[in-house]
Formats: structure tokens, sequence, C-alpha cells
């Protein structure tokens, strides 16, 4: 049985995994900001980075499980 071939770790693309996610958390944050229930600016801010935090971990993980599904695709065309 054939051991799957291993790919190294990329810090390059680790970079650009953090700064895809870093713009996405920009852009939940600024969407969800508007929509907080308060007048406290404190609270506005809290409310709207978590609410950003959790948008932002599903957008990595979707990226993650987008970029495994096109690398299994690419490799299957050979």
């Amino acid at each position: 049985m054939a051991s799957p071939a291993k790919k190294s770790f990329s810090v390059v693309t680790l970079i650009i995994d953090l700064a895809l996610t870093a713009v996405a958390f920009a852009i939940f944050y600024w969407l969800v900001n508007s929509h907080v229930p308060s007048n406290d600016p404190k609270m506005i801010m809290f409310f709207g980075a978590s609410g950003a935090a959790c948008m932002s971990g599903v957008f990595w993980l979707a990226w993650q499980m987008l970029k495994v599904v096109f690398a299994f695709q690419r490799d299957s065309r050979k």
C-alpha cells in the first residue's frame, strides 16, 4: 500500500490565509457593527468583534476545505 505524499508546510501559504482571514474579519466587523443593539461604544466594539471573530473562524474553515477539495480535484485529473 502506497503512502500518500506529504506536502511540506509553507509559511507563504499561511501568511496568505491569515491575510485573507484578516480582510474577512474587517468586512464582517464593518457589517456586524451596525447591528449591535447598544449605545455604549465599548459594547458595540466587543460584540461586533465577537461576531466577526466567529464568522472569520467559519471563513477560515471554509477556505481550508476549498483548498483541499481543489487540490484533490487537480490531482485526480492527472
